[in-house]
């Protein structure tokens, strides 16, 4: 049993919630793809046995979030679960917004929330933060295409919808905004609606999934790689399996191997017309 499921996780429960459930219903080692904060919801990738050894290739796929943010207040973690630093400060008009949001487009420096699993000298920023110890978050590059903003709730909260790539932290992003326009601001809200090739209109609740149905909800991994496919069998397969390179009339690049029974095996690296297995998943 092995592929992933999309996982449509509710808010108030942790990541790590989500895929015990998963390993309990499948008897699998599991992982997921991308932590989401316990109070946000939505796509929340599982992967189901070796299918885990597949994230990588996933790493830079676009991500869609619906996120509200607050204006006027300050959280030590960047989002309205945390503890409040200070409220009343100025609320910006949505033509000030509309303004700044080319400005935090594109490749952009950021810096992460201190409460994060970010590792620092071996512990994670969260539990340094929970601690009272003082340090800071290196900047990091990360791939913000589209900002939209889609309502004003209120006078303080603005929802937006985020199109960005992996290692982005929206309550970062939140931040920022606020800093460009001079005040300070905290996320209340974050649904993500998309990682990838997951879509939250596929996703399933975890606690509708059972040991009778679980089965159906396991997507193929070959199915979610954007790869070409090559067939092997004989001696190419044996010598592939044993872990030689073998000889093949394709481009430099990476590709699925099939055996002769049909069984996806794993991905490949052809390099010089010839092919080695780089990730093997049965």
């Amino acid at each position: 049993m092995t592929g992933f499921i999309n996982i449509n996780k509710r808010a108030g429960v942790s990541s790590a919630r989500e895929v015990a459930v998963i390993k309990k219903l499948t008897g699998q080692p599991c992982g997921h793809m991308g932590t989401l904060d316990p109070m946000a919801d939505g796509v929340l990738p599982v992967g189901i046995g070796n299918a885990c050894r597949l994230f990588d290739y996933f790493l830079t796929k676009r991500k869609v979030y619906i996120a509200t943010f607050k204006f006027g207040v300050d959280y030590d973690t960047l989002d309205t679960t945390g503890t409040l630093l200070c409220e009343g400060g100025r609320l910006p008009s949505r033509e000030e917004i509309q303004k700044v949001l080319p400005s935090l487009t594109g490749d952009v420096m950021q810096v992460p929330p201190a409460y994060s699993a970010k590792n620092v000298n071996g512990r994670r920023g969260y539990e340094l933060a929970r601690s009272g110890v003082e340090f800071k978050l290196p900047p990091k590059k990360v791939s913000i295409y589209d900002i939209r903003l889609v309502k004003r709730l209120s006078d303080a909260e603005y929802v937006f919808r985020i199109e960005c790539g992996g290692g982005t932290y929206v309550r970062s992003l939140c931040r920022d905004m606020a800093k460009s326009v001079g005040t300070c601001a905290a996320m209340s809200a974050l649904t993500r609606e998309a990682s990838g090739p997951f879509v939250l209109s596929d996703a399933v609740c975890s606690e509708t999934l059972t040991k009778d149905n679980i089965v159906s909800r396991i997507i193929p991994a070959d199915s979610l790689l954007p790869f070409d496919n090559i067939n092997v069998g004989g001696d190419m397969q044996k010598r592939l399996l044993n872990g030689m390179s073998v000889p093949v009339d394709v481009s430099d690049g990476t590709y699925k191997i099939y055996l002769e029974d049909g069984q996806f095996y794993g991905l490949g690296q052809s390099v010089g017309c010839r092919l080695k297995v780089k990730t093997k998943l049965c």
